[in-house]
């Protein structure tokens, strides 16, 4: 399948380390097109095909991603508009907030063609094949909705969804990468004030939270009910729990996620 990637910043570059990763995907099969000569040189020796030319790169593409900033959507559909062929190719618009109505308007050639539409949020470990990606098909055949999530599925997990619930998944999943993220650096931070080296503190904490996921994963326990068995009456653990929820961890966390939906 050729793939176009129209806009390489930090989304569209970790979409692009993605599909390197994968085995089934051939560089060849791959262009990517940015206005910046510098977001496209970091691919200069992968084998994908690299032109500051949107409306060139999507020329014989099957599959045609827009990763750009929610304000620049409308004016990158527009100059590609003439290139695309509406009935052909599947597009796949990764932007947050951008309404799946205004995107069919934007790509209206007047001729009454639908086009083969899909919204997408992953978040930045796809760069790594673990994003939590979320998909809404907007007007594309089952077809479509199949091969597209199939493709994000080699890049982690992939949940087809109502569009109504995309601002939620984005707050959840892809701010929430950042929320996690920001964890790691805390307990990094305590681990150095009780005596860890920040490097192996950094280890330590990277591992238990992998563990901690895995473990999640792998019985489909409740948190709660993993907790449960490693808090041990008057021990340390529930001690340092407590501690935290003193403080407000729980909320704040919540409170976090709500503001991430401007709630």
């Amino acid at each position: 399948m050729k793939t176009t990637i129209i806009g390489v910043g930090a989304m569209g570059g970790a979409i692009v380390e993605g599909l390197l990763k994968c085995p089934t995907t051939s560089p060849s099969e791959i262009t990517i097109a940015d206005p910046s000569e510098a977001a496209l040189s970091r691919f200069a020796e992968t084998g994908v095909s690299l032109t500051t030319d949107n409306a060139a790169a999507v020329q014989g593409a099957n599959l045609v991603m827009v990763v750009v900033k929610p304000w620049l959507v409308e004016s990158v559909l527009q100059g590609i508009l003439e290139n695309l062929d509406i009935k052909e190719q599947v597009i796949v618009v990764i932007a947050a907030g951008v309404a799946s109505k205004d995107i069919a308007r934007w790509l209206d050639k007047g001729k009454g063609d639908r086009p083969r539409l899909l919204l997408a949020i992953p978040n930045t470990a796809i760069a790594v094949r673990e994003s939590m990606t979320f998909l809404v098909p907007a007007g594309c055949t089952t077809d479509d909705t199949h091969m597209v999530e199939e493709l994000f599925g080699q890049l982690g997990r992939c949940i087809v969804t109502e569009e109504r619930l995309l601002a939620a998944g984005t707050t959840l999943a892809s701010c929430g990468i950042a929320y996690a993220m920001r964890y790691v650096r805390a307990a990094v931070e305590g681990g150095v004030e009780i005596g860890f080296k920040a490097h192996d503190a950094e280890d330590i904490v990277l591992q238990t939270v992998k563990g901690a996921v895995s473990l999640l994963q792998a019985t489909g326990e409740h948190p709660e009910a993993a907790i449960d068995k490693v808090t041990t009456p008057g021990g340390v653990t529930i001690k340092g729990l407590n501690e935290m929820e003193h403080a407000g961890f729980t909320s704040a966390v919540v409170r976090g996620i709500k503001a991430g939906m401007g709630k």
